[in-house]
């Protein structure tokens, strides 16, 4: 699955059951709550890292990407608005981009 394919099959759950889909469920907790789980993953994610279990930082980068695509999407982010975004800093160093921004 690419990250095209589950940013589409997260938008589509978005009005669905929440009791058949955990993504429905999640939308129906409000961007707030979307942001919140997505926070907690990433600290998950951040421990396996310390620790420097391989496999289990797997599995949690893999629990953040999902999460902050899910958070994207309840504020109508797109990917490919993010993407974007990426590509409008190619080519840009990261002193210069983080300068920018200030």
């Amino acid at each position: 699955m690419t990250l095209d394919d589950l940013a589409t099959l997260i938008a589509s759950r978005k009005g669905a059951d929440p009791e058949t889909s955990w993504t429905a469920k999640l939308f129906a907790k409000g961007p707030e709550k979307c942001a919140e789980k997505f926070g907690e993953e990433a600290i998950e994610a951040i421990i396996e890292a310390v620790k420097g279990d391989k496999e289990k930082l797997t599995s949690e980068a893999a629990d953040v990407i999902y999460h902050l695509l899910v958070m994207l999407a309840a504020r109508d982010v797109s990917l490919n608005d993010v993407v974007a975004e990426l590509a409008r800093r190619q080519g840009m160093s990261g002193i210069t981009e983080k300068a920018n921004r200030d």
